[in-house]
């Protein structure tokens, strides 16, 4: 059975979710507001977390940021009543993996949590191993745990980020499209949003970065996309 975690610091929120995906047979953990939940993820983090933006004491993006800082995958779902593309472009450049706008149906919720835990699975839909994974360069993609690493150095992504540089990695040179890349991220949405490729990329970029190695990283193709760099 799998865990969640609904961070918002609105009661009737947190219970119409909670009923919701208890229905669905998920156990369900409630806070009222990040410093409860951060409190309690240092015990051990749940299998996905539902995450309001704004609230008092500890706002979402800021959890989501700590969360991410220590190297953690979970899935993280953000909550926001607001639809600016400002406020989405901070939770998915915090490392969160999708967005739901309130007031939301309950239906689009359930949708994008079943679909944020099967990215997150490390087995297929039918139990069947994945493929073994790729190496381009000094780039290494283990499919079987959805780990990168370059020169043998983990890369820390989120699987939604790891999805990404998959597909970049498939065929390198070749320019795939905003919406090719969310539509590997989110093969169960029938409407990514493009746009939000470009915050993704921004951190798989800085992760790549981070991780010290000589590689080409992702160059942008203005007006196309995004592909993988050639070896320096």
């Amino acid at each position: 059975m799998n865990t969640i975690a609904v961070v918002d610091d609105e009661r009737n929120i947190r219970a119409a979710v909670r009923i919701a995906l208890e229905r669905e047979g998920y156990r369900v953990e409630e806070y009222s507001n990040g410093d409860e939940a951060w409190a309690s993820f240092r015990g051990g983090f749940p299998d996905l977390v539902v995450l309001d933006v704004m609230m008092p004491r500890m706002d979402g993006i800021e959890l989501c940021r700590r969360v991410r800082a220590l190297g953690e995958r979970v899935p993280i779902v953000f909550l926001s009543s607001r639809d600016d593309e400002i406020d989405r472009v901070l939770g998915l450049e915090s490392g969160g993996d999708d967005y739901v706008c309130k007031p939301f149906g309950m239906r689009e919720l359930l949708a994008r949590v079943r679909a944020a835990l099967r990215r997150g699975s490390p087995a297929s839909d039918d139990g069947s191993p994945r493929a073994p994974g790729i190496v381009a360069g000094p780039l290494s993609l283990d499919d079987e745990r959805f780990l990168a690493s370059l020169d043998g150095r983990r890369v820390p992504l989120t699987v939604t980020e790891y999805r990404m540089l998959r597909s970049l990695a498939e065929n390198p040179g070749a320019v795939k499209t905003r919406e090719q890349l969310m539509r590997a991220a989110f093969p169960d949405d029938a409407y990514p949003n493009d746009r939000a490729a470009d915050s993704h990329i921004k951190r798989i970029r800085a992760k790549l970065s981070a991780a010290g190695a000589a590689f080409g990283g992702i160059d942008t193709v203005y007006g196309l996309g995004y592909r993988l760099g050639a070896e320096p």
